[in-house]
């Protein structure tokens, strides 16, 4: 069963939409209980860092997640839910991430235009699974006022004023910064890409 987490916001309906135009089967489950059952998992999110995780930890689900992205589950975090991934975000000082990953989110420097809105290319790893049969420098839709570190586990990176990790892949857990339901038939397929694991 691939489980789509809803904790109450973000870009849902286009996830859904997505994965009905993919003929992907899916399950909406908003409690730990719809997450133990899962055999892949969806965290979408878009809006504030500090709002996501307070409603993971109000909905009891934060270790949920955590452990299964530990146990092997394969994971996917869009946009908020890749950044949810890390230690922390400039954007919520004092919350704490998943903390999958090490780093802190940043804002992007005062001299950017915010949020880094439209289509840009992003430098694909070769070899990622998320990006295969794509070719290296897709173009991909983003909108956000902040950003993750680029680390090793970064499968792409992106420049909008920084370098910055535009999508992670680390053995099952997998995180993009873009948006692949607005990304037209290549956001299409990073997400066709993730269901064919």
């Amino acid at each position: 069963m691939i489980a789509v987490f809803d904790y109450g916001a973000g870009n849902l309906r286009s996830v859904l939409n997505t994965l009905a135009e993919i003929g992907a089967t899916y399950t909406l489950v908003d409690d730990a209980e719809g997450l133990e059952k899962a055999t892949k998992i969806i965290l979408p999110g878009v809006g504030h860092f500090g709002q996501m995780l307070r409603s993971l930890d109000a909905m009891r689900v934060r270790e949920t997640l955590i452990n299964r992205a530990k146990g092997g589950i394969p994971f996917l975090g869009i946009c908020i839910g890749l950044q949810a991934m890390f230690e922390g975000s400039e954007e919520a000082p004092g919350v704490a991430g998943l903390g999958l990953f090490p780093g802190m989110v940043k804002r992007f420097p005062e001299d950017a235009r915010v949020p880094h809105m439209g289509w840009n290319e992003v430098d694909a790893k070769k070899g990622s699974r998320l990006f295969a049969n794509m070719g290296e420098r897709p173009y991909l839709y983003f909108a956000h006022s902040y950003y993750a570190p680029v680390i090793p586990q970064a499968a792409a990176t992106c420049q909008y004023a920084e370098p910055f990790t535009a999508a992670l892949e680390a053995t099952n857990v997998f995180g993009v910064q873009f948006h692949p339901e607005k990304s037209g038939p290549l956001g299409l397929k990073i997400v066709k890409n993730f269901i064919e694991l």
